[in-house]
């Protein structure tokens, strides 16, 4: 079979960390281009400058993978579904989840593959941590998220804009991590968003959830974090206390700690393989629609201003 011909669109740190290696070490695909109106592509493959001039002037593609920011996600994927051609968004998805759902419903029209990744649910932990936890009655959950935004993203403007998330972008990571291994839906109960002066997005969050269950949920969003980061979800149950660390990488249950190799890019590259094969979607917005949620229920509370 031949391999999918996909192209990435946006040629910016988490490109050529994660998806251009992932990539190369996937045999289902091979990279046919890159686009991007002012980083440099990867050697030796066509570059463009923009999605139009891609798939007006060539090469040939089968699919992109969108690592652009969120804000401009929708019209491009537009572009690509109307050629017939398969999208991997990047999360966030999008800017707003009436896009995500307009796109998902244009895909399901035209017939091809749209996948909303979560590559936090790759890791090597999540698994077997949601395996654990669908035997197990869910008591209260506590996640502590909290990084260095300078470090992870340096004058990353469009992060504080409109629908750039704020310390919601990473924050969505544990979301999808969350929905994922709870056996039981999860509603937002109330949250404080602290948003600084000269910002538009938040740079912490203080949020209050439950499962239908009735079983509390707490998380704790702070992107001020200097030193040792924490990427921490702990969940206590009538069998003892699970803990997934290290971003889902490390799982802890009263059995002992696991570490095992993480795949978080190869694995969401063959799902999409996978999907594109059997001609399906996958585009789950739950982790989404709790960070909606938020805005729409938080209250905001402002801090001193943010500097890079």
């Amino acid at each position: 079979m031949d391999p999918i011909r996909i192209a990435v669109v946006g040629v910016g740190k988490i490109a050529r960390d994660q998806h251009l290696p992932a990539i190369a070490g996937t045999p289902a695909f091979s990279l046919a281009a890159t686009v991007s109106p002012h980083d440099p592509g990867a050697e030796g493959i066509p570059h463009l400058s923009s999605l139009e001039e891609l798939l007006e002037k060539g090469p040939a593609i089968d699919a992109v993978a969108l690592c652009t920011p969120p804000q401009v996600r929708y019209g491009l994927a537009v572009q690509a579904l109307k050629r017939g051609i398969h999208v991997f968004l990047e999360k966030p998805p999008g800017a707003t989840l009436s896009e995500v759902v307009a796109l998902r419903d244009r895909a399901d029209k035209v017939g091809v593959t749209l996948f909303a990744s979560w590559h936090s649910r790759f890791a090597a932990g999540v698994a077997p941590a949601r395996a654990w936890l669908a035997e197990r009655r869910i008591e209260k959950v506590s996640i502590i998220w909290r990084e260095d935004v300078r470090v992870w993203h340096p004058g990353q403007a469009w992060i504080w804009e409109p629908g750039g998330l704020g310390v919601f972008d990473p924050g969505i990571n544990a979301l999808s991590i969350m929905t994922h291994i709870l056996p039981r839906p999860v509603f937002l109960k109330a949250a404080t968003l602290s948003i600084p002066e000269n910002r538009a997005a938040p740079i912490a969050a203080d949020i209050n959830m439950c499962d239908t269950g009735g079983a509390e949920i707490h998380m704790d969003l702070d992107w001020r974090q200097t030193g040792p980061q924490s990427w921490d979800i702990i969940v206590e149950t009538d069998a003892g206390t699970l803990k997934l660390s290290q971003g889902g990488a490390v799982l802890t249950t009263p059995a002992g700690t696991e570490h095992n190799e993480d795949l978080e890019y190869p694995g969401l590259y063959s799902r999409f393989a996978n999907l594109i094969r059997g001609g399906r979607s996958d585009v789950d917005i739950d982790p989404f629609r709790l960070v909606a949620d938020a805005f729409l229920r938080g209250r905001r509370e402002p801090v001193e201003a943010f500097h890079d």
